[in-house]
């Protein structure tokens, strides 16, 4: 095996990351599924423990182990992955990964524009506008509550849709197609009714993704989008 920056022959470690790299990929170990002690792999492969202990620090560090001490690593549980700096339906990423969404719609009214809700869809506070509270499932577990606020004369008919078939982005997409978006990331608490939406404690760290979307007509949407912190992760590749 070799080192495909330098060519030279790829370190020990490195070798014990691609073989349990693959064997995880191949199936062979799932997640939760526990691996050979270090013990178990110094006498598989040959190496010292030095070695082993490398390998299986830097694969804790990228997420594809947990290390639990006294009891021993076990294989992780795959994190979804959202785009950070393209706006995707949260439905096809979950498609994309073999696994199955649903969604369960909390809320879906008519309301007069309050101060903020008035600010982020740039309106008159007291305007008519459109709310909406979702929360997004991967194989029945919470990974997204959406809560949207939607311009209502670009989009009069957002209420009348059925959101358990279909995504209020792919919705929002179809009527008033993006122009423009913009995304605010911050890490938060989530609230004692967060947290029993998406079944996590008190103190789980979460993401907090702003985003507002606009088309040719103006401003679209405003959603706030809480992801669990152990359950997502945030992915953006842009180039110059």
């Amino acid at each position: 095996m070799y080192s495909p920056r330098t060519g030279a022959p790829a370190p020990f470690y490195e070798k014990i990351k691609r073989v349990i790299s693959d064997n995880i990929a191949a199936g062979i170990w799932r997640p939760h599924d526990r691996i050979p002690s270090e013990a178990e792999l110094v006498a598989q492969f040959g190496f010292s423990r030095m070695t082993i202990n490398r390998a299986l620090r830097e694969l804790t560090d990228e997420g594809l182990l947990v290390r639990l001490q006294g009891v021993g690593t076990f294989v992780a549980e795959p994190k979804g992955q959202s785009a950070l700096f393209e706006v995707h339906s949260i439905a096809d990423e979950i498609a994309a990964r073999q696994h199955q969404h649903r969604c369960e719609v909390l809320l879906l009214e008519e309301v007069n524009a309050e101060k903020q809700q008035a600010q982020a869809l740039n309106v008159a506070e007291g305007t008519r506008i459109f709310h909406s509270l979702m929360v997004h499932f991967e194989n029945d577990v919470p990974v997204q509550i959406e809560d949207r606020c939607v311009n209502a004369d670009v989009v009069p008919e957002y209420l009348q849709q059925d959101y358990t078939t279909t995504t209020a982005h792919d919705y929002l997409s179809l009527i008033a197609p993006l122009t423009e978006g913009e995304h605010i990331v911050e890490a938060v608490k989530a609230s004692a009714e967060e947290c029993r939406l998406l079944t996590i404690h008190e103190h789980d760290p979460c993401l907090l993704i702003r985003r507002r979307t606009w088309s040719r007509t103006g401003i679209v949407s405003h959603a706030r989008l809480i992801f669990p912190g152990n359950r997502y992760r945030l992915q953006g590749h842009f180039g110059s």
